[in-house]
């Protein structure tokens, strides 16, 4: 049974290896999800297929690249504990337990 949290914004992950990654030299990867979608609605491609109808969007630091992932090929690492994110001037960090906390309001 999997005991990994479910993935969100935020996240650290690396993607499995399937034949369809390592073609595309990304299994194994670690990179940060920056979003979340509904291949549906929006028609975005993904790598790989899912029966559900969600897409994963990593980022890849060091290559400067985000792709769209069926969510069974990616793995949760960990939160991404201290990722700071700025929305209309609201600064919030990622904490260790996957919340955030908006230290310019403490």
């Amino acid at each position: 049974m999997d005991e990994s949290p479910a993935i969100s914004f935020g996240d650290n992950v690396r993607i499995a290896s399937t034949p369809e990654t390592i073609k595309l030299g990304v299994a194994g990867k670690n990179g940060q999800v920056y979003g979340i979608t509904t291949p549906s609605v929006t028609g975005i491609e993904m790598i790989g297929q899912s029966p559900k109808d969600h897409a994963v969007n990593v980022y890849f630091e060091d290559a400067s690249e985000a792709l769209w992932f069926a969510p069974e090929l990616v793995e949760f690492v960990d939160h991404g504990a201290g990722t700071a994110v700025e929305i209309a001037g609201q600064k919030s960090v990622r904490n260790t337990d996957g919340s955030w906390s908006n230290p310019t309001s403490q």
